[in-house]
C-alpha cells in the first residue's frame, strides 16, 4: 500500500526554510540549462532562416568560408548575367544584387565604440534578399545607413543609440539612420546597410566583396557553378545561400558541442546539489521513516514517498524557471561572432529543461531515500 499523496505535500510544507532552499537551488539550474539550449536553438534558428534556396552568392575563391576577405571586380555582377541563363528578370530589372560587405569600428552618439557589420548594397537587394522587410523610417539616401533589429546587440550599444535620426560614425565619416529593418531572425538582422556608392568611395573600394544573383524556380546553381570554373581568370566560387550557412552550421558544430556539454555539466553539478538537500532532508526524519515501516508500510511504498518529494520540488522549480525564461529571456538578443541571434526557449527548450529540472528531483531523491531505508527499524527508532 502507497502512502498518501497529501503526506508528501504536507511534508514539504513542514520544513519551509529548506524546501525553499532546495526550489531555489534546483530552479536556478533549470534556469542555466534554459540559457544555454536557448542559446543553441537560437544559433540553429538564425542560421536556419538565413538562406534562400533559390539565391546563388558568388565570391572570391581565395575567401574559403569568410565572405568578409572575398574581392571581386565590380564588373563581375554584370558579366554573370550576360554568361549565364536563369536570373530573375522583371520590368527589365534583373535580379542580382552586387554587395560590398566588411565588420569594421562603428561609434554612436555617445561614444561608445562597437564593432558592426556593414553591407554596402544597391536598390536591388530586397529583390534578392527577400526576407529583409523595412519596419521603421526609409530606404537610406546618400550619407545615410539602415540598422537591422539586432545591430545594436551585435555593436554592444542600446538600442535608443540607434533610433532613427541619431549618427553612426565609420570609415572616418558621420552616417545618418534613416531606417530599422527586420529579416525573419536571419543574421542579416545584425547588420548595418548602406549605399554601395557610398560605402566604397568611404573604404576607397572599386570591388566588390561578393554577388548574390535570384534564380528562377527550377534553375539550378549548377550553371553558375560551372561558369565560375570555366573561367578560371576570374577566380570565382558560386555556392546556393542555404549551401553556404549550412557550412558555417558545420563551423559551428564545436561550439554547439560545448553548448550541450555545459548542460551536461551544469544538470551533474544540480544532480549534487540535490543530493546534498536531499541527504539532509532524509537525515533528519530517520526515526520518521522507521515508524512508518513499524506500522506496516513496506519500503517500496516509503521509497516512491520520498521520490514523490523530490520530484513535486523539482516540477516546482522547472515550472517557475519555465515562466521566468518565457518572459525574460525568450528573444534577448545575444552578440556572436556572425553578428548577432536571439535566444529562442521554444518548445525543445522547454522540453529539455523541464526534462532536466525532473530528472534532478528523481536522481536527487533516490540515494539518500534508499540509504535510509537500508537501516534497521530498531536501531532508527532511537536515533536522535
Amino acid at each position: 500500500m502507497l502512502l498518501p499523496w497529501e503526506y508528501g505535500v504536507r511534508n514539504l510544507a513542514r520544513r519551509p526554510l529548506r524546501t525553499a532552499l532546495t526550489l531555489v537551488a534546483l530552479a536556478t539550474v533549470v534556469m542555466l540549462v534554459f540559457v544555454v539550449v536557448g542559446f543553441i536553438r537560437g544559433l540553429e534558428q538564425s542560421l536556419a532562416v538565413s538562406g534562400d534556396p533559390d539565391v546563388v552568392l558568388v565570391y572570391s575563391v581565395n575567401s574559403e568560408e569568410n565572405i568578409e576577405n572575398s574581392s571581386i571586380a565590380a564588373r563581375t555582377p554584370a558579366l554573370l548575367t550576360a554568361s549565364v541563363s536563369g536570373t530573375v528578370k522583371r520590368f527589365g530589372i534583373t535580379h542580382v544584387s552586387p554587395e560590398l560587405y566588411m565588420g569594421t569600428r562603428v561609434t554612436n552618439d555617445n561614444d561608445v565604440e562597437g564593432l558592426g557589420l556593414v553591407r554596402g548594397v544597391t536598390a536591388n537587394a530586397p529583390l534578392v534578399r527577400r526576407s529583409v522587410k523595412l519596419i521603421e523610417g526609409r530606404w537610406p539616401g546618400n550619407g545615410e545607413i539602415m540598422v537591422g533589429r539586432l545591430a545594436a546587440a551585435k555593436m554592444g550599444s542600446d538600442d535608443a543609440a540607434l533610433a532613427i535620426g541619431k549618427q553612426l560614425v565609420f570609415e572616418g565619416q558621420p552616417w545618418t539612420i534613416s531606417g530599422k529593418f527586420a529579416a525573419g531572425g536571419a543574421a542579416y538582422e545584425s547588420e548595418i546597410w548602406c549605399r554601395l556608392n557610398d560605402f566604397q568611395t568611404a573604404t576607397q573600394r572599386q570591388d566588390l566583396s561578393l554577388a548574390a544573383l535570384l534564380l528562377s524556380p527550377g534553375k539550378s546553381p549548377a550553371e553558375v557553378s560551372l561558369f565560375c570554373k570555366e573561367r578560371t581568370d576570374l577566380e570565382l566560387r558560386a555556392l546556393s545561400e542555404t549551401d553556404y550557412y549550412a557550412s558555417l552550421q558545420q563551423h559551428y558544430k564545436p561550439v554547439r558541442m560545448l553548448a550541450w556539454l555545459v548542460v551536461l555539466l551544469v544538470s551533474a553539478a544540480g544532480v549534487f546539489a540535490g543530493l546534498n538537500m536531499m541527504y539532509g532532508a532524509v537525515a533528519g526524519r530517520i526515526r520518521e521513516i522507521a515508524t512508518l515501516q513499524a506500522i506496516g508500510y513496506r519500503r517500496r511504498a516509503i521509497l516512491v514517498s520520498l521520490i514523490q518529494e523530490g520530484v513535486l520540488l523539482a516540477a516546482a522549480g522547472s515550472l517557475l524557471s519555465g515562466v521566468i525564461a518565457l518572459t525574460l529571456l525568450n528573444g534577448v538578443a545575444v552578440r556572436f561572432t556572425m553578428g548577432a541571434f536571439a535566444l529562442r526557449i521554444d518548445s525543445v527548450a522547454i522540453l529539455v529543461g523541464c526534462g532536466v529540472g525532473l530528472l534532478l528531483g528523481v536522481l536527487g531523491a533516490l540515494p539518500p531515500a534508499l540509504k535510509a531505508l537500508r537501516g534497521s527499524v530498531a536501531i532508527s527508532l532511537k536515533a536522535v
